[in-house]
């Protein structure tokens, strides 16, 4: 029996305690990989829902075929001066000129138009709804234009 022995000391390395290396990995699989996860601490008492990727929209055809035209353009926004007596005495006494204009249109618009239009520079406008719905503008010129030579050559009302 001795020669059984000696043959069981070789083999000994097998039967006996398996090596660190190997006992940790067999460890780590019983364990598993999400074990030592830490819980997030949360600061604030309200949840805000994470900011997630927004892409950029690529539109494979455009939703309008052409852009429409501007709605007030110059020629829309100045109907038509106004030639009435108490227009004509603000055109002699405070070099302001009178226009019927477009009710959607603002001061800044009329002034622009009347640039545009008439080559003349505005102080300031002044506007009023009149009880028919339209909408006057009072242009206030500046100094060194006469509104009385503009409504002669221009505008052709006096």
């Amino acid at each position: 029996m001795a020669p059984k022995e000696k043959s069981d000391t070789k083999k000994g390395s097998k039967t006996g305690k398996p090596n660190a290396k190997a006992s940790a990995a067999a460890k780590a699989t019983l364990r598993g990989v999400h074990s030592k996860k830490v819980r997030k601490v949360r600061l604030s008492t309200t949840f805000h829902r994470p900011k997630t990727l927004q892409l950029s929209r690529a539109p494979k055809y455009p939703r309008k075929s052409i852009p429409h035209e501007p709605r007030l353009d110059a020629h829309k926004i100045i109907i038509s001066p106004l030639n009435t007596e108490s227009a004509m005495k603000k055109i002699e006494e405070n070099n302001t000129l009178v226009f019927i204009c477009d009710v959607k249109a603002n001061k800044r618009q009329i002034k622009e138009a009347l640039k545009k239009l008439y080559d003349v520079d505005c102080v300031k406008i002044n506007t009023l709804i009149r009880p028919d719905g339209t909408k006057k503008a009072y242009a206030r010129l500046t100094p060194d234009v006469d509104a009385l030579d503009i409504a002669a050559t221009k505008l052709s009302i006096v």
